[in-house]
Parts: structure tokens; C-alpha cells; sequence
């Protein structure tokens, strides 16, 4: 994996590797989804749902797929069907907050993205990148993920370098725009 240098830490690089970080992720967002399929009235699920599932998707496709495209052969056709996933569920997540519509397709295109990583994608980069690379890549993965949209932006670049510069600007917004609107973005916050 071509990462530029971290500072030395004088041993083991500290974090946690991106497949424990995705995973760990998909686990929150399978149970956002159960607990807006059973209180389906309750927007502040919805509101969590929306904020997690979009920095979640902004996270992947900064780090995620670009690491998949290098070290995994046939890394790009599986990149390039991962992101017309993501941009469907970005659309349906656009739905769910305009409308509150689509639950039931959200929750189902949720389960869809969750097993095609833990199936394929996750397995095959832990096959294919030593577990230094898996680690930086899990520590840069976690900073993206906070400086992400809160709101889904299906419009915005979705591969590098570009969404790497206009996310954060629009997360900027969209952060403002939840402070404003005293919305619930964080399981914590529930």
C-alpha cells in the first residue's frame, strides 16, 4: 500500500485496523436500522441512521475503495460496484429525510452493503495488505468518518482527490446546519 509516512512511535503503530473499524461500524449501523424498522415514528433514529450511514459511506469512499482499487486484483471493478451501491443508498437516505419514505429499502440496501463487505471486500484487503497498512488505513479511515457529512450528498465526488477536499467542506455545513436544528447525529445522542 503506497501511505505516506506516519511520525515513528517507537513501536507498534497504535489504532485500530479499518476492517475492525468497518465492521465494528456495520454492527452499529444493522442496529440503527432494527431500531428505526421498530419505531419507525421515532426521527431521532431516523436523524442517527442518516448522520452514521453518511459519514460511514464518506469514510469508505475515501480510504476504502482507493486501498481495494491498489491492493486487491479486480480491485476496481469491485470499487467501481461498491460505489453505485453507495450512491444508491445515499438516494435513499436523501428519501428517508425529505420524506421518511423507504425505510424498508434502506434497511434492506444496508444489509446488502453490510454482507458484500464482510463477504468479499474485507476479507480480500486483510488477505492482500500487511496489518501496519490495515492499521494506518483504520487511523485514517476514524479521522474522515468525523470530519464527514452528516447529510446525504449524493451529487458531491465520490473517488479521490476530490471528495477528500469537498467533504469535509461540506460536512462543515451540514455539522452547523445539526447544531442549529438541535439534531440527533450520534447513537449517544439517543
Amino acid at each position: 500500500m503506497n501511505l505516506p509516512p506516519l511520525p515513528p512511535t517507537g513501536g507498534e503503530i497504535p489504532g485500530r485496523s479499518i476492517v475492525d473499524v468497518v465492521a465494528a461500524q456495520h454492527r452499529e449501523l444493522l442496529g440503527l436500522t432494527e431500531r428505526l424498522s421498530e419505531s419507525p415514528e421515532n426521527r431521532d433514529v431516523a436523524s442517527v441512521l442518516v448522520a452514521t450511514l453518511s459519514r460511514h459511506l464518506a469514510a469508505e469512499e475515501q480510504y476504502l475503495y482507493p486501498a481495494v482499487r491498489t491492493a486487491v486484483p479486480g480491485g476496481e471493478e469491485i470499487a467501481d460496484r461498491e460505489l453505485a451501491e453507495d450512491q444508491a443508498i445515499l438516494e435513499r437516505l436523501r428519501d428517508l429525510e425529505r420524506t421518511g419514505d423507504g425505510r424498508d429499502d434502506l434497511a434492506e440496501a444496508v444489509r446488502r452493503h453490510v454482507a458484500a463487505d464482510a463477504e468479499e471486500l474485507l476479507p480480500l484487503l486483510e488477505q492482500m495488505v500487511p496489518s501496519e497498512d490495515l492499521v494506518r488505513l483504520g487511523n485514517r479511515f476514524e479521522t474522515a468518518e468525523e470530519a464527514a457529512p452528516t447529510r446525504p450528498h449524493p451529487g458531491t465526488p465520490s473517488t479521490p482527490p476530490w471528495n477528500k477536499v469537498v467533504d469535509p467542506l461540506v460536512g462543515v455545513a451540514d455539522k452547523i446546519r445539526d447544531v442549529i436544528s438541535s439534531r440527533a447525529t450520534y447513537v449517544r445522542d439517543l
